[in-house]
């Protein structure tokens, strides 16, 4: 059976340090759920109880509604953000080692490890030892052995720090296309641009504790409406800081964003907008995950 994975009221102290704080979300089949949080919130050490890497003082970890235990992780794909990976080895030979460790024969674990390989843009170094590789195509070979195995639950830790624009586009693209086979995918990154575009829910932590969730979407549109208005000649948008119930949030090149109160008249903004000169954009906008990242963690 394919997921959930459940997080349920996680808790970890490092001497003085709380970890993780009664954390809990889950990772639905057929998602890409990014992972978000400032560093030091806890996400690293999460995925780490995640595959028992982390001893946890309280809380569980279930897959299907059962704790996870090594026979689960063995179905399970891990991409941490430090080098897991021997230096001296060959690539494929190395890949193909992981393949072994998760159960499968010599051979199926070769055919796959080459697959990967070929599909991450990186056969041609199959035989290169790994230390040898640029930072991107380390990222690549570390994806290749999360996959080799065909893992039901894949969790990636910064899987796009230090790639390339095509190296991030072959890793996202891998991701999604798990997701809509029925997997479970679960991955941290600072890229909140990506992580929009490639994700359909979020979990943002802050000190170890659940902070905001829910999709994309939904986090979206949740909050204050929004709008940006542009008034032809004006460069300042000196028009809006007189309409009652409207913030000024950026100015950009005449561009003028601004959030309205709940009582706010968004036809009161239109006609503070006309009054001031010809309106060439006027329309509401949609929260940006940056800014949903910012309001969650008090930036």
């Amino acid at each position: 059976m394919t997921g959930p994975l459940e997080l349920d009221r996680l808790s970890r102290r490092f001497g003085d340090v709380t970890a993780l704080d009664g954390l809990s979300f889950s990772v639905p089949a057929g998602q890409v759920v990014g992972f978000l949080g400032p560093n030091g919130a806890g996400k690293t050490t999460a995925m780490r109880a995640i595959f028992g890497l982390t001893d946890l003082d309280s809380g569980s970890v279930r897959w299907a509604g059962a704790p996870v235990g090594a026979a689960e992780r063995r179905r399970f794909g891990y991409m941490p953000e430090e080098r897991g990976l021997y230096p001296n080895m060959p690539v494929a030979e190395q890949v193909a080692y992981i393949g072994r460790l998760h159960g499968m024969d010599a051979r199926a674990a070769a055919s796959a490890a080459s697959g990967w390989l070929e599909r991450l843009g990186v056969a041609d170094r199959a035989a290169s030892k790994v230390g040898s590789l640029s930072h991107g195509n380390q990222q690549r070979v570390q994806l290749a052995a999360a996959l080799v195995h065909d893992p039901e639950m894949l969790v990636l830790d910064e899987p796009l720090a230090g790639l390339d624009p095509a190296g991030m586009d072959a890793i996202g693209e891998v991701l999604v296309e798990r997701a809509h086979s029925g997997h479970c995918v679960l991955f941290s990154s600072h890229q909140l641009d990506l992580v929009e575009d490639l994700c359909e829910s979020v979990a943002i932590i802050d000190h170890g504790r659940l902070v905001a969730s829910g999709t994309v979407d939904e986090l979206a549109t949740s909050g204050p409406r929004r709008l940006v208005v542009r008034v032809e000649g004006d460069r300042e948008g000196a028009w809006a800081r007189a309409v009652p119930g409207v913030r000024v949030s950026e100015v950009n090149g005449g561009e003028v964003r601004l959030v309205l109160d709940q009582g706010a008249d968004s036809d009161a903004v239109l006609d503070a907008a006309r009054a001031a000169g010809r309106v060439t954009t006027f329309t509401f906008e949609r929260r940006r995950l940056s800014e949903v990242f910012r309001e969650a963690v008090s930036w």
